[in-house]
């Protein structure tokens, strides 16, 4: 059995009395999530997942942040992709092909039971919270996974040409190499009461490495989790996705350069600006980093495999609740 606080070297920071939540998507979210779930108690951890990117494919509702989560947090994610399952077969997406389908954003032949065990459930009128929590069950994954809103939600992309695509066109199908003129993301979309009670009880809010623009934003932009998090009075702590100038997987660098911002730790932390109380960006962006507020500290953030999502997050941890009980 896991001794949750051990897992902090401060023996006067226990993990058991504080309720983290997770604002994730993406492969850098579901990293951190993972770190995560192996040193806070599952009843204590809430994991906030973007579905901006969801979409309809082959008749289907496709849930691509929340499913990499989910497979990540379960021990079935690819580990050379960081999404999608491992094992996986492609005779489905073959005879599409075969068929003349929609092939160009390919299931897999484990995934694909997800998507159609999702499409029964809201076909039976159950809500995306509920639906993720079935999954979630069955996967064996016991902290509590939430869609940030059970509303559809879809993020548009606006290129230099004009077209205005949706995300996954543009990530999936496009290969993410339209230039982006602006990220459209819609309006009037709710937060669930789950997501408003996580928030509301929580002690730290961490915003995971995932792209600002696209994982994180759709997150912040349904109504009232932005608000939320400005009012709140604990701690809200932000981990960077960029490391020395560069995504460490993804479109936000070539996103950024392409939004006429510059592409570094410190262009991250601007943006994100008085909504966060901590920074933390990688050490080495310690001589080239510069705070605009706030407080900033540098760690080692790279997760390249199991021990290091674990070092991650008991630091990111650590440093979030010496920060809140100084």
């Amino acid at each position: 059995m896991t001794d949750y606080g051990s897992a902090i070297t401060d023996n006067r920071l226990r993990i058991t009395d504080y309720r983290i939540v997770c604002l994730a998507g993406g492969v850098g979210g579901a990293k951190l999530a993972a770190g995560l779930a192996q040193i806070v108690p599952p009843q204590n951890l809430t994991i906030i997942v973007n579905t901006g990117d969801d979409f309809q494919h082959v008749g289907l509702t496709v849930c691509p942040d929340l499913d990499t989560v989910m497979y990540t947090l379960a021990g079935v994610a690819n580990p050379e992709t960081g999404w999608g399952r491992a094992g996986e077969s492609w005779r489905t997406m073959q005879t599409v092909t075969q068929l003349g389908g929609p092939d160009w954003f390919r299931l897999g032949d484990l995934d694909l039971a997800t998507h159609l065990t999702r499409a029964q459930l809201l076909g039976e009128g159950q809500t995306l919270t509920a639906v993720t929590r079935h999954l979630c069950t069955h996967l064996h994954i016991q902290p509590v996974i939430l869609p940030m809103s059970d509303q559809p939600a879809p993020t548009m992309i606006e290129s230099d040409d004009g077209r205005i695509l949706p995300f996954q066109t543009w990530f999936v199908r496009e290969r993410w190499q339209p230039s982006v003129r602006q990220i459209i993301l819609p309006a009037d979309v709710k937060a669930t009461h789950a997501v408003v009670r996580a928030l509301e009880t929580a002690d730290i809010v961490i915003i995971a490495p995932s792209n600002p623009f696209v994982s994180i934003d759709p997150i912040l932009n349904v109504y009232p989790i932005r608000a939320l998090l400005e009012d709140m009075p604990q701690v809200v702590t932000a981990v960077s996705p960029i490391i020395g100038g560069q995504a460490v997987k993804g479109p936000a660098a070539k996103m950024m350069q392409e939004m006429g911002m510059e592409v570094s730790a410190t262009a991250v932390a601007a943006y994100y600006g008085d909504l966060v109380d901590l920074f933390i960006y990688d050490r080495q962006d310690e001589g080239t980093f510069v705070g605009a507020g706030g407080t900033a500290v540098a760690l080692d953030t790279m997760m390249l495999d199991g021990d290091g999502r674990l070092r991650v997050a008991q630091d990111v941890l650590h440093t979030s609740l010496n920060y809140l009980n100084a």
